[in-house]
């Protein structure tokens, strides 16, 4: 065999191993191409769906306005305050859980026309928004305030059953703590919500639920029960001393709806007390 018959043998084998390679990495390059054109239109399709949602969701533009400065910067005062006691993931689950009752409360408001004020957070005493109106009767007021315990209790309810499911003692805890923080905002004693609900239907459930606060009390010499006692009784005797014209006269099935929507949710709190512990 000549040199240059081997020289041009050498070069065809050369040609022959650059059009394999070359066949071998076409494939890749077009699985790069098509998964960047995949990943472009997912891309393109998650930013359209956020458009679309931003564009119609009214109710974010509604949540952009009560997460004022105020809000977010008591809210992050709360979480450093009970972090210290319990933890940073805890004092995080536990406020965002009183925020979800608060904006029950807001929902209710600007469903019933009545202007409301930011979320105001206070470390070991709790949360709450204020009514820049007054309502029409006592039955929008027994709704306004009953709004913040069935959407905090619906909250504690899903984490009770995410820690049920997972099996995650953290979220059992936050549960039976948001269950216990609604049921205690039921107390029928102003200004909480058990007083304004109870308000509707029957004062009687306010003289069972001083009984029940000055009992309490005495066990437990509770520094913010007292505050709770004392701002209530001064509720009571303005609204003893003032009372707007027409505002109970309610008819009575609204009453009986009012009552039994109120001792429903109490029963169902009371019921989920000792569900995983």
């Amino acid at each position: 065999m000549t040199d240059g018959s081997e020289a041009e043998r050498r070069s065809r084998e050369s040609e022959n191993l650059r059009a394999v390679y070359q066949s071998l990495q076409r494939p890749e390059a077009q699985a790069r191409t098509r998964q960047s054109h995949r990943g472009k239109a997912a891309a393109g399709v998650t930013v359209a769906g956020l458009l679309f949602v931003l564009g119609k969701a009214k109710f974010l533009g509604f949540l952009a306005g009560v997460l004022k400065f105020k809000t977010l910067a008591t809210m992050l005062l709360s979480i450093g305050a009970y972090a210290i006691e319990w933890g940073w993931l805890f004092a995080l689950g536990f406020v965002l859980l009183m925020f979800v009752h608060e904006m029950g409360h807001a929902i209710a408001m600007r469903a019933e026309g009545i202007p409301a004020g930011a979320p105001v957070f206070i470390p070991f005493v709790g949360a709450f928004i204020a009514m820049h109106g007054q309502p029409r009767d006592a039955a929008v007021e027994a709704r306004v305030a009953m709004a913040g315990p069935v959407v905090g209790s619906l909250a504690a309810w899903a984490v009770l059953g995410a820690g049920l499911a997972l099996e995650q003692r953290l979220l059992l805890a936050l549960g039976h703590t948001a269950v216990l923080l609604n049921l205690f905002n039921l107390v029928p004693v102003p200004p909480l919500d058990g007083g304004r609900i109870a308000g509707a239907f029957t004062r009687t459930y306010w003289v069972i639920g001083y009984a029940l606060g000055i009992g309490a009390l005495l066990v437990t010499w509770s520094p913010l029960l007292l505050i709770v006692l004392v701002v209530g009784l001064w509720t009571l005797v303005q609204r003893w001393r003032n009372p707007v014209p027409g505002y109970d006269s309610l008819p009575p099935r609204q009453r009986t709806l009012i009552a039994l929507a109120y001792a429903a949710l109490v029963t169902g709190l009371v019921a989920t007390l000792s569900v995983g512990s």
